[in-house]
């Protein structure tokens, strides 16, 4: 890349950390890609500035940045963390004349179909549907998220989504009492107040009664070495619920091409997902039981998803 007019950047913005990259033609050139603590900002614009300084560079042709919240008319709010951002004010920060802002699940979604094998771990076989069926990316990370991925002709539908506010799923007497010790701490209980790094936290606060508080990083060094109780405890509702809300997304979005888990603690656990009872809660669907068997599941186990599938639609942007 020899002047501004060739060079490209991704972002991807998370709960905690937000990570900068520019593409090498087409392809993400892993080599460029930095990690900033977005509590050392007051937003991703100083950020993007940083990243082009220390790169030697001045502007860039365009930009495409997945922010971990709801967009809305090219402006996004962030879900955990009290940043406003717009593709105005991003533009401006890097001098693009292209820029999109995508919600951060749909930037795996764009990702699809171009990760390689060995980046896909799979949880649940089930048929090949080919590649232009419906597909599922589901996030369990800092927070939770889920979006359907249709193919249509040459191009891709990633609709955004903030599904992991919705409320939580419960029925059985244990998860009856989980409802209620959320419900305890701060009320409404959302899917997200279970499936993402603090809701692992609260369910170990949960399965402890008293206990002393533990980070998810703890939980799931105990749970996974097998002779913590508790943590345990916490794991195995942690695996339930994930396969619960999969399987109740599934019937939702009959994708057939595959739901698609991503995100830092879902990576930590998915090979581990059997051990904890991930496929017989993942088809306790009733008489559609039979059904979830069409739906494959598999964990991308590639960090830089999010910025493969920026790359790929600001690729698609460009070449339109």
């Amino acid at each position: 890349m020899n002047s501004s007019s060739d060079i490209l950047l991704v972002a991807d913005i998370g709960g905690t950390n937000t990570r900068v990259a520019l593409l090498d033609g087409a392809q993400l050139e892993t080599a460029s890609i930095r990690r900033y603590r977005n509590a050392d900002y007051p937003g991703i614009e100083p950020i993007l500035r940083s990243y082009l300084a220390e790169a030697g560079l001045q502007r860039c042709a365009g930009a495409c940045v997945a922010a971990a919240g709801p967009v809305r008319d090219g402006v996004a709010e962030l879900t955990n963390l009290d940043w406003t951002m717009s593709e105005a004010s991003i533009a401006e920060a890097v001098g693009a004349r292209v820029v999109a802002l995508l919600n951060d699940l749909q930037a795996p979604g764009h990702a699809l179909g171009s990760l390689p094998a060995s980046s896909l771990r799979q949880i649940f076989a089930a048929p090949d549907a080919g590649p232009a069926a419906t597909r599922l990316v589901m996030n369990v990370g800092t927070g939770f998220n889920a979006v359907p991925v249709h193919t249509v002709g040459s191009g891709r539908i990633v609709p955004a989504s903030e599904s992991g506010h919705v409320s939580l799923p419960v029925w059985r007497a244990d998860e009856l009492s989980l409802l209620a010790h959320i419900e305890g701490e701060h009320g409404f209980p959302s899917v997200e107040d279970v499936l993402s790094g603090r809701g692992l936290e609260m369910l170990d606060r949960w399965a402890g009664a008293g206990a002393p508080p533990r980070a998810n990083t703890e939980i799931t060094e105990a749970a996974l070495s097998g002779t913590d109780a508790r943590a345990t405890k916490a794991a195995e509702m942690f695996v339930r619920l994930t396969a619960v809300v999969a399987g109740n997304l599934a019937l939702t979005h009959l994708p057939y091409g595959g739901i698609y888990l991503t995100g830092g603690v879902i990576r930590h656990f998915a090979p581990h997902l059997a051990r904890f009872g991930f496929e017989a809660a993942y088809l306790d669907k009733g008489r559609f039981s039979q059904m979830m068997r069409d739906f494959p599941v598999w964990a991308i186990e590639d960090d830089y998803a999010p910025l493969h599938g920026c790359a790929a639609h600001l690729r698609h942007l460009l070449a339109a």
